[in-house]
This record gives structure tokens, C-alpha cells and sequence, in this order.
């Protein structure tokens, strides 16, 4: 399925024209337009693919279709003014490309590697990177232990992979032993940082901590678990200030 993406800094159609299966409600609009900026006619048309072919080919539930902008699209988007251009991203456990895709159309300057194990997503994650001309994208099929000692990021990302416990044995050794891991969390992210503490520090992960970004623009901000291994400097932005931190932001 081609979607006629329309180039960055074009403007986006009408939904009722283009008959857009999730369009962009007006509520959503602000945030949308402050976290892709002229990338938001490419992140619609990745929305259009969630909300017809993801589908259909089980990638994503139906019942999501009327929340995929705010609960799904946007809430992985937001960590993207973190990133820093130059730098290689791993996503972990990719499937509908959440988070990858969202932070790979947010930031074209970024390279992104999405570490997915099953065959019909892959498949359906390159359709999606051919038709949106994704240039900063790679799939890599199979578990991320794979790609252990073959893949260097300076980020590692995850959502809805696993608890912390089992995430960190996951992620961390993709670091090579400097970089920066952010796991998008909910409510329980600092229950989870608590009980998996012994086994972040025994892979040389240091200082975790939980903290909000999107504040500004999300009615909903995303939680973010950030575990910090050797040497992060230049790795992500860190005079970046997108609402307030807290450490423990179910309180």
C-alpha cells in the first residue's frame, strides 16, 4: 500500500478529503506540529499505515485506531528532542515501530536501528520504510542478545518490551559499554528501577532515575526510565527541557 507521502514542509490534506483512517484531531495538533515540525506529513502517513495495514496484519489493535495519535504516536515521539544528530539509536523490541519509527521521522539526522524477532513485522516495517523513504532506518531481525557485541548505539530505547529487571539484560550490553538507555515506562517505573537495581548495576549501569518529558505539549507526559552506562557525554541533549522532572512521577 503506497500512502503518496507529501514531502517535509508540505501541507497536510484535509482528513475529510484524503479520508485518513486516524486523522490528527485538532486537541493533538500543537504537540503533533512541536514534536515532528515539517516531518508531520510523513508521521500521517506512517499513522495512516498503523491504522489500515497495521491492522489488518496484526501489529496494532483495532480498538486503538481513534487513540494512535495520543496514546501512541505522540507519547513515543516525545523523547525525540533528547537525541542528538550523528548518533545511532537501537529500539529494542520494535514491533509497530513504536518508538522507533515515531523518533526516526522526528529526527532524520539520527540513525536508527529497529531489533525486531518476528518475521511478518519485519516484513511489515521495511513496507513502511520503502514507502515513507525513511533513509535513517535499518531492521534487524532477531532478539537483541543477537546483537550483542555485532551492534554499538549511543541510545538504546524500549517500550512495552518487559519490566525493568528483564529490559536491562536486554539493552545494555548493546551499549558497548558507554550510552544512555530510555525505556518508555508507566506508573510503575520507579517500583520497577527498585527492584531491578542489582541487576542494572551488575552491567554497569549506573544512576537510574525516572522523569517526564512532553509536559509542555502532551495532556499526558511520557515517562521515561534513563539508565546511564561509562561515558554519555554528547550523547544526548542534555540542555534539553521539555516539562518537569521528577523522580518519581506516580506521586
Amino acid at each position: 500500500m503506497s500512502t503518496a507521502v507529501p514531502q517535509p514542509g508540505e501541507a497536510s490534506q484535509d482528513p475529510a478529503a484524503t479520508g485518513s483512517s486516524a486523522p490528527l484531531q485538532d486537541a493533538d495538533r500543537l504537540a503533533a506540529e512541536t514534536l515532528f515540525g515539517d516531518r508531520l506529513p510523513v508521521a500521517e502517513a506512517y499513522v495512516e499505515h498503523l491504522a489500515t495495514s497495521g491492522i489488518e496484519r496484526g501489529l496494532i489493535g483495532p480498538r486503538e485506531v481513534p487513540r494512535l495519535w495520543e496514546r501512541h504516536v505522540l507519547n513515543c515521539a516525545a523523547p525525540a528532542p533528547l537525541l542528538v544528530d550523528g548518533t545511532t539509536v537501537a529500539d529494542v523490541g520494535s514491533g509497530a515501530g513504536l518508538p522507533g519509527l515515531c523518533l526516526a521521522i522526528a529526527r532524520p539526522g539520527v540513525e536508527f536501528l529497529l531489533i525486531e524477532p518476528l518475521e511478518r513485522r519485519c516484513v511489515w516495517l521495511q513496507e513502511v520504510i520503502d514507502d515513507l523513504a525513511l533513509e535513517n532506518v535499518t531492521i534487524l531481525r532477531g532478539r537483541s542478545e543477537q546483537f550483542f557485541g555485532k551492534v554499538t548505539a549511543d541510545v538504546v530505547t524500549a517500550r512495552a518490551v518487559s519490566a525493568m529487571t528483564n529490559l536491562a539484560g536486554m539493552t545494555l550490553p548493546l551499549l558497548s559499554g558507554n550510552g544512555v538507555l530510555l525505556a518508555l515506562k508507566g506508573r510503575s517505573a520507579a517500583e520497577e528501577i527498585a527492584k531491578a537495581a542489582k541487576k542494572i548495576s551488575s552491567l554497569g549501569g549506573r544512576d537510574p532515575r525516572v522523569f517526564t518529558v512532553g509536559d509542555d505539549v502532551l495532556a499526558e507526559p511520557t515517562t521515561l526510565v534513563r539508565v546511564d552506562v561509562g561515558s554519555v557525554e554528547g550523547v544526548l541533549r542534555e540542555d534539553v527541557h521539555t516539562g518537569s522532572v521528577e523522580a518519581d512521577p506516580t506521586r
